[in-house]
């Protein structure tokens, strides 16, 4: 790896990455089985390759993420994934693509366990896909 990321920058992929399966799980929770949405989201993150493969898979401890709604997880999750494509981009715009596929293969991963259309994922994956795409 030619890149070398600070810890708070690895702190705000890890952030990001795992806080959209989070989020994801959360708008899924009526309707569909929050805990398979995690899990298949977060074993599409731990397949991740490259630098991003290699952040996400360091033993860091908990990801700091709080809220007792989906509201307050979004206001930490979206700007961090915007803040994530921001930051590898400055460093390696190759990165900054591969961390992109890496969330929408993530969330793609995460939807599968629908149990039935459900509107709130789909408007959440946008939600995610345009944190993504705003930096």
């Amino acid at each position: 790896m030619s890149v070398t990321l600070t810890a708070q920058e690895k702190a705000t992929l890890r952030t990001a990455a795992y806080g959209a399966v989070s989020l994801l799980a959360a708008a899924g929770a009526s309707t569909s089985k929050p805990h398979k949405i995690a899990t298949s989201g977060s074993i599409a993150l731990s397949s991740a390759t490259g630098l991003v493969g290699h952040v996400l898979a360091e033993k860091s401890g908990r990801i700091a993420l709080s809220g007792s709604s989906v509201a307050e997880l979004a206001d930490q999750v979206l700007p961090a994934l915007t803040a994530a494509m921001s930051l590898l981009g400055k460093h390696d715009p190759v990165e900054a693509e591969n961390f992109r596929n890496t969330i929408t293969v993530a969330v793609d991963t995460a939807r599968l366990f629908q149990t039935q259309p459900n509107p709130t994922m789909a408007d959440m994956t946008d939600k995610i896909t345009g944190a993504l795409t705003a930096a």
